[in-house]
């Protein structure tokens, strides 16, 4: 029986095709997390004096592009061959990666050189995710898409738990430009999955049935919507003011523990531990649940709170844990939801309004929460960005009720857990 558990959570790596993407993927991942560990850490420490709001600078040029480029990033992930645009956005960002580890290498590079890196970075990254994420779709179909994206996330996030904390000891070692020429050349086992995979097993798309109208058709869609719609709502409050992990991390790292590079990557990667646990949890249900979506709100709330409070190093490391397997449940769950409930043809972009809403918000949140960790420390900022899980968890509820599912839902809970409130009075 467990065994058949287990098999269940990983059943889209029977497609050989997702097999391939999963391991370029990974090893992508694992270079990705060790360029942010490195990005973060030389700005914080190297090229200003703890400048917490510099970070969250960095951070909004690198996603603002997300929601500033959406006309024509859904677009493109619509209308053009994915696996294509897909080897072109791997290598530019490959490219960069490069160029940024030689500046720093040869000790000429300045904070704005990281600004202008970071702000193409978001630009190619702005065309490269709604491709990715629409590009599993015809991979797998939609009867393994749930699972697929579930696993995706578990990828992304186990290179989380070994990227930063390979940047710790490589910063210490050989210094961060290196790091940032390795992860160059982890964008080249992505690019050689997608020449491996075999066009002809893919989920064929019928162009002749794209919706037409751009952009402004796929907020239309949206705004038929109200499913989606609150999910994008929740995922803007959380993804915004919630969501920025790098600044908590390294500003209670350096100000509130005083610690160096090694013990911020382990940080990172405890709470990459939580981030794959959530994403595995995410993975065994056969189909996105509301219920799941206003669980992991809440207990992203709760959690953060919890770590704003942490006395000690250990103690801060644990509610991270926590506060990844909240975040990845909540946003894995919303990202298959979206990707499951929008028809095929407005799926690039649907997911492109989906990723400008969850990336996008970033140039708004960031800088705030970098300006709260250094007027009021890092922990007020936390606890202050925790209350995003509550109001997400505050959105979704108002959705249920305003669409008389909340009547349904409660129903399901009492019979889950056999509450003896008779059902004829569940709307007393």
């Amino acid at each position: 029986m467990r065994s058949k558990s287990f098999l269940s959570t990983f059943r889209s790596l029977s497609n050989r095709n997702f097999k391939i993407w999963s391991i370029g993927a990974l090893v992508s991942n694992v270079g990705t997390w060790m360029q942010r560990t490195a990005q973060d850490w030389i700005v914080l420490t190297a090229l200003t004096q703890e400048n917490a709001t510099a970070v969250g600078i960095v951070m909004g040029l690198q996603f603002g592009p997300q929601l500033l480029m959406l006309p024509v990033t859904g677009f493109a992930a619509d209308y053009f061959d994915r696996r294509k645009l897909l080897i072109a956005t791997q290598a530019s960002m490959g490219l960069l990666a490069l160029g940024l580890g030689v500046l720093c290498i040869t000790g000429t590079v300045q904070l704005w050189h990281v600004y202008l890196f970071a702000l193409c970075l978001g630009c190619v990254a702005a065309f490269d995710a709604p491709a990715r994420q629409a590009f599993v779709s015809e991979i797998v179909g939609d009867d393994l898409l749930s699972n697929a994206v579930a696993l995706n996330s578990t990828s992304f996030h186990a290179a989380r738990m070994i990227g930063p904390a390979m940047a710790g000891l490589l910063i210490s070692g050989i210094g961060a430009g290196w790091v940032f020429i390795l992860n160059a050349f982890t964008y080249l086992a992505v690019i050689l999955s997608l020449l491996k995979i075999n066009p002809i097993e893919l989920i064929q798309r019928d162009f002749s049935k794209r919706a037409a109208g751009g952009l402004t058709e796929g907020f239309s869609y949206i705004r038929k919507r109200p499913d989606i719609f609150c999910v994008l709502v929740m995922f803007f409050l959380i993804g915004t003011f919630g969501i920025n992990f790098p600044i908590f991390i390294s500003t209670m790292s350096v100000t509130a523990f005083h610690l160096g590079a090694g013990q911020y990557g382990v940080l990172s990667s405890m709470m990459a531990i939580g981030s794959v646990a959530g994403a595995l949890i995410s993975a065994r249900q056969d189909r996105p649940r509301f219920t799941l979506l206003i669980g992991g709100a809440a207990a992203f709330g709760l959690t953060l709170l919890a770590s704003a409070l942490a006395p000690s190093y250990w103690v801060f490391g644990a509610t991270l844990v926590a506060v990844g397997i909240s975040a990845q449940m909540f946003t894995t769950t919303a990202n298959s939801s979206v990707q499951m409930w929008t028809e095929p043809t407005r799926r690039g972009r649907v997911m492109a309004i989906f990723m400008a809403v969850a990336l996008g918000g970033t140039p708004l949140g960031a800088p705030v929460a970098g300006w709260m960790a250094d007027v009021f420390g890092p922990r007020v900022a936390i606890a202050v960005c925790a209350m995003s899980g509550f109001m997400g968890m505050a959105v979704a509820l108002m959705y249920l009720r305003k669409h008389r599912e909340l009547r349904v839902w409660r129903e399901g809970l009492r019979v889950r857990y056999s509450i003896s409130t008779p059902v004829a009075h569940a709307s007393n």
